[in-house]
Parts: structure tokens; sequence; C-alpha cells
């Protein structure tokens, strides 16, 4: 709607990811190796974590950002909010 949205880093390469792959579920694991690289050693629920920062900072967009149950995420493009 034409607003700025202040993002970290990681959930900018976070959205920027998703839109490039839209409608493609992707589970946690995959998104620690795409976005975060192959080198980070932590947690797979900080991919939960940076999704739920994420969606409150989209607001009225938050569910473009798509929870696949038993999988993981995906991007939706589209009009609805």
């Amino acid at each position: 709607d034409g607003e700025q949205v202040a993002l970290t880093p990681k959930e900018y390469d976070l959205l920027a990811f998703f839109a490039s792959r839209p409608h493609q579920a992707f589970t946690r694991d995959q998104l620690l190796n795409q976005v975060w690289g192959y080198d980070y050693f932590g947690d797979a629920r900080t991919v939960d974590t940076h999704i739920r920062s994420l969606r409150d900072k989209l607001g009225a967009y938050r569910g473009k950002i798509a929870t696949v149950w038993g999988t993981g995420y995906r991007f939706e493009t589209g009009v609805t909010r």
C-alpha cells in the first residue's frame, strides 16, 4: 500500500527468497540452508521466530506467508490479504 516496512537484514533476505519463489513450499531446513547459509549452526526454530516477526511487520499482508502444515512455509501472491 505504499508504506515502508522496517525489516532486519535477515527478514529482508527471507522475504526476498520467498517472493522469488511464489507458491513453492519450503521446509525449515531448506530455508536455513538458502537464507541463513549452509554454515549456520543453530536451532531450526529460528525460522519460526523470523516468520512470526515478518508477519507482524507485514500487518494486513501477513497472510502472504502461508504455513504449509507438515512441510513449512510458502509465499502466496494475489490480491487477497
